[in-house]
């Protein structure tokens, strides 16, 4: 998500608090909530599935072979 729209996200929230919303600008604040939930959780899943343990028998598993979410 680019730094434009996480303005975007702080401008129509403080407007929210301000003096409201319209509808057509409560819509494009869900959505761009939603896309960057999105990216963030996107970027977690990434940085866990580069993560290797060991396990106690001492071999290395890669935790995204362990993700049961992870679409193959």
């Amino acid at each position: 998500m680019d730094e434009k729209k996480i303005q975007r996200i702080n401008e129509l929230y403080h407007k929210s608090k301000k003096q409201g919303l319209t509808e057509e600008e409560k819509k494009e604040q869900k959505e761009l909530r939603e896309e960057y939930l999105f990216s963030i959780k996107n970027n977690l899943r990434n940085m866990l599935n580069n993560i290797d343990i060991q396990e106690a028998d001492g071999t290395i598993t890669s935790l995204s072979t362990k993700d049961k979410t992870r679409k193959v």
